[in-house]
């Protein structure tokens, strides 16, 4: 049995936490399942470092003594420049309740490093317990230039009231009993089928290069990528490269950033929340995800007739690399909900809901 109350904050809680105004300057549109879209103000400023507050410090204090340029989105931001953007949400949370943040799913697949600063936190992507203060993003473009607009989403930020995280021995039943692995026909994993383990609660999964289009390398160009042109609105050739070669390993370039797949089918019913964890360098020297927050609903179905659905990676190796099919490539972690969300994500409606393999980000014309 799942516990009760304890965990992620579903959906209406987050509305309550708007319409009580203890978040300021959001939106009921940017809610999700069990998060909350986080999104930038027109204050931008280019900076030639980035840095962490200390105890106490602000981060538009710290801005005051370091170098930076008013940055107007009207123009790009150029890759692998780094920027400070004022978040538009204040928030003013209760004295139990804190959180987390991690890129939005579009932002990660379009290589864009978002981490989130917070007032007085020496840690990215951390929101303390009762916190009440601003929020910025330091935002660099890695692969191309970008162009955003204000109000834009590039991160989500979840809220907690106790910890979320399952013991070993419980996970293994509420695995066997929530089918939250399957093989890509349907059938599902039991826990001892897991080769690679941890043993921390959590399921490392290994990689997909089965499909006919086995994944994308960007190509680090000069061609802009504007989020304000929405869906489709992009053709890939003009920032990926297909990787076709039909084998069972493919050639990983140091430096470059890859849209690749995982070889199982994760589903996260409506009482869980799940996570993409970084992984020690035991498999290897690279990064498996920028984004890695995965909804409650995610391939559960509408009425949970859902056999699970492939995760995209976002991988970027720090060494050259060949890596092969079957190989361990990602780790996830379950995490209990306080309560079942009003709304799962296989009931939205989202761009993501039929990936069947490596999937580039929204804005792109990809059928």
């Amino acid at each position: 049995m799942i516990e009760k109350n304890k965990g992620a904050l579903p959906s209406q809680t987050l509305k309550e936490f708007i319409e009580n105004g203890l978040i300021a300057g959001s939106d009921l549109n940017n809610i999700s399942p069990a998060s909350l879209d986080l999104t930038i103000s027109d204050e931008a400023y280019q900076v030639d470092e980035i840095f962490l507050p200390k105890k106490d410090e602000s981060v538009r204090n710290i801005l005051s003594y370091t170098k930076h340029r008013s940055h107007d989105l009207s123009n790009i931001l150029e890759h692998n420049v780094a920027y400070l953007i004022r978040l538009n949400e204040v928030l003013k949370l209760p004295k139990d309740i804190y959180g987390y943040c991690n890129p939005k799913s579009t932002t990660g697949r379009n290589d864009v490093h978002v981490r989130i600063l917070a007032d007085g936190i020496s840690r990215y992507d951390t929101v303390p317990r009762g916190f009440a203060k601003e929020l910025w993003a330091v935002v660099i473009p890695k692969s191309f230039p970008i162009r955003l607009f204000k109000g834009v989403p590039l991160s989500q930020m979840r809220l907690f009231n106790a910890s979320s995280f399952f013991k070993e021995k419980e996970f293994k039943k509420i695995f066997a009993e929530q089918r939250l692995l399957s093989r890509i026909d349907g059938k599902p994993y039991n826990y001892s089928d897991l080769k690679l383990n941890d043993n921390d609660s959590s399921i490392i999964l290994t990689l997909d290069l089965s499909q006919d289009i086995m994944g994308y390398e960007s190509r680090n160009v000069d061609n802009v990528l504007d989020f304000s042109k929405g869906v489709s609105s992009h053709e890939p050739v003009d920032f990926f490269e297909k990787i076709t070669n039909r084998s069972d390993n493919i050639h990983l370039k140091k430096g470059r950033f890859y849209i690749l797949s995982s070889h199982q089918a994760v589903r996260v019913p409506p009482e869980l929340a799940c996570e993409m964890v970084a992984m020690d360098e035991k498999s290897g020297e690279f990064r498996s995800h920028y984004a890695g927050y995965i909804d409650p609903g995610w391939g559960w179905g509408k009425k949970g007739e859902g056999t699970g659905r492939p995760l995209t990676l976002e991988v970027r190796p720090f060494e050259d690399l060949v890596i092969r099919h079957g190989q361990a490539i990602a780790k996830i972690r379950f995490e209990r909900m306080a309560d079942m969300p009003d709304v799962i994500y296989d009931c939205k409606d989202s761009n993501y809901i039929k990936q069947t393999g490596p999937k580039l980000s929204k804005h792109f014309n990809v059928n």
